[in-house]
């Protein structure tokens, strides 16, 4: 019997959703962007991303001609390190304080020192872009509202909250830039001793998988579904990895939207000192090593926009090599394969768009190749990005 299931998707700069059958084949999507300020990269409205996932829902239902009866689940993307304090209401005491905010940065400098002291064996390449980070500004930052606060959660928590009423449990991939320790499977001490975060505050935390709800009566009904499974989570990193099909040791994915992502599967878990490269727990007990870098494909929808990118690419095509050395970082700072909270944008010193465009593609393969040499390092014995090839979404 053929199945469905909905995936939502909430980007930096869009909702999309998707319904899909067991073997992946697309049956209804829609996506919308994002009304979005000039500060969006640092805060955005979480109301916004949920309003923006009804409308493509209800396009979609209106447009079916499958059995509803046999959709079976709906499960929620989006973006690492990006969280929001709800009240007991859980309604947002503050807008979504972004993965790409980069005021928590003494923050995360502060809570690196406290891992590598009290758990060096777990992640401690927390920064401004990790959402304890976040947690622990918004308490410094906002003391008035802290006696508000009723839970921590993700960017994907708030849209399964919507859509079961369940903003108590997060997942795996979620929870790693919060600081839960996925050896031990649980919150370490130190966040709550050392800096002040209460042990209520924080999710339950479960495998990438794992149902946690069912879909709200009221929303069944208004799309004319059944109740379907609501399932936990996951970040867009993680998401883009597995529906490659890099789910089993040895295979590797890279991912470019407006960040660039690589992931992979290994059997143990790799460990960076420096942060740069982190380690997410595979659902099935397997490590799922990877990191994202702040330059991806975000420069192209920004710096391009309205330009026929595909006559860009043509002439690109022929200008490669050029020569030229280019790094279209949008903000202040790089996390993977760097970590510098000061990198800037390298802008080679041309007047052609195009030359410039093909630059800035050669420099985002660069860093590419620059992640998977350092994945090869750390491993320590020929990487299996090279030996099972690398896929790509």
């Amino acid at each position: 019997m053929r199945t469905f299931f909905f995936g939502v998707d909430i980007g930096t700069q869009g909702a999309r959703v998707v319904l899909v059958d067991e073997y992946g084949e697309v049956v209804g999507a829609g996506e919308k962007k994002f009304a979005l300020s000039e500060g969006f990269r640092e805060e955005q409205n979480p109301d916004m991303w949920w309003e923006c996932c009804l409308e493509i829902v209800d396009h979609i239902v209106e447009n079916l001609n499958i059995d509803k009866n046999k959709i079976r689940a709906i499960s929620v993307t989006s973006t690492s390190g990006t969280v929001i304090p709800l009240d007991s209401s859980n309604r947002p005491l503050h807008n979504a304080i972004m993965y790409s905010d980069p005021r928590s940065a003494e923050q995360g400098k502060r809570i690196k020192h406290l891992a590598t002291q009290y758990n060096p064996n777990a992640y401690t390449g927390f920064n401004a872009s990790s959402g304890i980070s976040k947690m622990v500004w918004f308490v410094e930052t906002y003391p008035e509202k802290v006696g508000a606060i009723h839970t921590w959660i993700h960017a994907s928590d708030y849209i399964v909250g919507k859509l079961s009423g369940n903003y108590r449990i997060t997942d795996y991939t979620n929870v790693l830039k919060s600081a839960y320790d996925l050896e031990k499977q649980q919150w370490p001490s130190y966040i709550f001793d050392e800096l002040g975060l209460k042990p209520e505050w924080l999710q339950e935390v479960v495998p990438s998988g794992t149902v946690v709800g069912k879909l709200d009566k009221s929303l069944a009904a208004r799309w004319n579904l059944p109740e379907l499974d609501v399932v936990v989570g996951i970040t867009d990193g993680c998401a883009s990895q597995m529906a490659s099909g890099a789910v089993t040791p040895g295979s590797w994915n890279t991912t470019i939207g407006t960040t660039l992502v690589i992931k992979g599967v290994t059997e143990r878990n790799v460990v960076d000192p420096l942060g740069r490269l982190y380690s997410h727990r595979h659902p099935e007990g397997y490590w799922m090593p990877g990191g994202a870098s702040n330059t991806g494909a975000d420069w192209i929808s920004l710096d391009y926009k309205g330009q026929d990118l595909g006559e860009l690419n043509g002439i690109a095509a022929t200008l490669i090599p050029t020569g030229l050395v280019a790094w279209p970082l949008l903000q202040d700072g790089e996390r993977y394969p760097v970590m510098s909270p000061q990198a800037r944008r390298i802008v080679p010193d041309t007047a052609s768009k195009e030359l410039l465009y093909a630059a800035n593609l050669e420099g985002v393969a660069f860093i590419e190749k620059l992640a998977y040499e350092i994945i090869e390092e750390l491993s320590q014995r020929k990487s299996q990005c090279c030996l099972y090839g690398r896929r790509r979404k």
